[in-house]
């Protein structure tokens, strides 16, 4: 690890955004303002590292729409992904023999649920079974046959329930299948089933250490459940406005949302 101070006229060597609800406004674009002011960032000395739930798959797009050629951390940390070759550094799978317990677990004690599955690879699919709503307008590939679920390496579930709500369905998962898958919630409708120990703090970290920079190098930018790990690795957690309450009550600081380039707004100061 490199003990080289942090970039003269800014504070930190490394800044970690999440994508949804942070970087990216609801229409999927990164304003002029933010991209200026991440370029700014870096050109006096700081890395950029995206740190998504997404699989690559679904951030890669945006990734090459960006011209971001650096490290992205996908899959809530499951992926390690080297934008500018293209390629797969890391990637953690889950054991679809835990999460078959933990599935069974769940349903054991809310009834059943409505599911969909993020196949591992660069280009794994998104698989959605019947009554799953997928988020946005990512592609997603349906399936009808339960069997289809473990068909292939996964790197997370997707889980939803016709009638609880994402902090109940997470607080439940948590409770009752907690030893042997991670949960988390990553926005609206976004309940996941992670390998177990896995978060975007994990990925972040093997990230982190490829560009030989640590925690306290760190700035983070979030919004969701999810990114509470991220918050508590990095030295500097900022929370957008339009942040779930649980990340809002351990932030450093609150910026302004997502649509108000709340990023911009923070990466402006420091590098005044």
């Amino acid at each position: 690890m490199s003990d080289a101070p942090a970039a003269a006229g800014f504070p930190y060597r490394l800044i970690a955004t999440d994508l949804d609800g942070t970087l990216l406004r609801s229409d999927e674009s990164v304003s002029a303002r933010t991209r200026d002011a991440l370029a700014a960032a870096t050109a006096a000395g700081a890395a950029h590292i995206v740190v998504t739930g997404r699989a690559v798959p679904w951030t890669r797009h945006i990734l090459d729409d960006l011209g971001y050629q650096g490290l992205a951390v996908c899959g809530q940390g499951a992926q390690v992904y080297h934008a500018g070759e293209h390629r797969l550094l890391t990637s953690v799978t889950l054991d679809r023999q835990l999460a078959g317990v933990a599935l069974a677990k769940i349903e054991a004690e809310v009834g059943p649920l409505f599911l969909a599955a993020s196949r591992d690879g660069l280009d794994g699919e998104v698989i959605v079974g019947p009554g799953y709503a997928v988020a946005g307008h990512l592609p997603a590939i349906p399936f009808t046959d339960a069997a289809d679920l473990w068909a292939a390496p996964l790197n997370k579930l997707y889980i939803q329930h016709p009638t609880l709500t994402d902090d109940e369905l997470a607080e439940t998962a948590d409770r009752v299948a907690g030893g042997f898958v991670a949960v988390t919630m990553a926005g609206e409708g976004i309940v996941e089933l992670l390998p177990l120990g896995l978060s975007k703090a994990t990925g972040l970290s093997l990230a982190a250490r490829r560009l030989g920079l640590r925690s306290t190098d760190t700035i983070a930018f979030g919004d969701m459940p999810n990114d509470v790990p991220m918050f508590a690795w990095a030295s500097y957690g900022v929370a957008m406005a339009n942040a779930h309450e649980s990340l809002r009550a351990l932030a450093d600081e609150v910026t302004t949302s997502n649509e108000e380039d709340g990023i911009a707004a923070v990466l402006e100061r420091l590098l005044a």
